[in-house]
């Protein structure tokens, strides 16, 4: 059984995408893949809420544990509801 997996972090702004992969140890946790990428140094105006990221578009926890292959993503804030932009459209 290997002892290292091997993920992507991916992050995007309005302007760019990042993505990068991370080989870390078995075991490891959806931060530890974020601080291991360089995504924090690359792009300091990404704040990272724990509560925006996910696993190939789910949501998960900062402290879930990853597995081979897994995508981590970092989610930014809406920038405009929904709800609120349906509303105008319908205007």
């Amino acid at each position: 059984m290997p002892d290292r997996i091997t993920v992507e972090v991916a992050c995007a702004t309005a302007e760019r995408q990042w993505v990068r992969q991370v080989s870390l140890p078995v075991g490891s946790r959806v931060m530890e893949a974020i601080q291991q990428s360089g995504v924090l140094q690359e792009m300091p105006e990404v704040v990272v809420d724990p509560s925006h990221l996910g696993i190939f578009s789910r949501r998960v926890a900062p402290d879930e544990t990853l597995h081979d292959g897994d995508r981590v993503e970092i989610y930014r804030p809406l920038t405009l509801d929904p709800k609120d932009a349906r509303r105008r459209r319908a205007r």
